[in-house]
């Protein structure tokens, strides 16, 4: 079983149906008779999520983003002492924003195989330590 930690805006790119790139992400999570994938989280992503549709009181957004994080199967990081010091060495060595730092450190610190973002800036920070897995519009 794969585990893929989804960064913040490929969970919003999935629930929110992005026309170019939902296909891909919902290709990615659901491989037709290949490898199960468990799709894991961080408090960090969900609350990146929800601040819009809170901000826009739109609760019909807010629900299917809800339903998504508690699916069944799905796994979940908690952020202790040791994310937060990982997130701090990579923030250091790489020039790191933290909310980035953090989701790469979970992502690494919970053993997730591969980690899912849109940012191909974090390559060399992950480099040796999770593969990536990069969803933008010109890949």
């Amino acid at each position: 079983m794969l585990r893929a930690y989804l960064d913040a805006c490929v969970a919003i790119y999935y629930v929110e149906r992005h026309p170019t790139l939902y296909p891909r992400v919902k290709a990615a999570l659901f491989r037709p008779g290949g490898e199960d994938v468990t799709p894991v989280f961080s408090d960090l992503t969900r609350m990146e999520c929800r601040v819009l549709p809170l901000r826009r009181q739109d609760q019909q957004l807010l629900a299917r983003y809800d339903s998504f994080f508690g699916l069944p199967g799905s796994g979940h990081v908690a952020m202790d002492a040791a994310v937060f010091d990982l997130a701090t060495d990579l923030r250091a060595q790489h020039g790191l924003k933290t909310p980035v730092a953090l989701h790469l450190a979970a992502a690494i610190h919970s053993g997730c195989d591969e980690f899912w973002t849109r940012d191909a800036r974090l390559a060399k920070a992950a480099a040796g330590r999770i593969a990536m897995i990069v969803f933008d519009e010109t890949r």
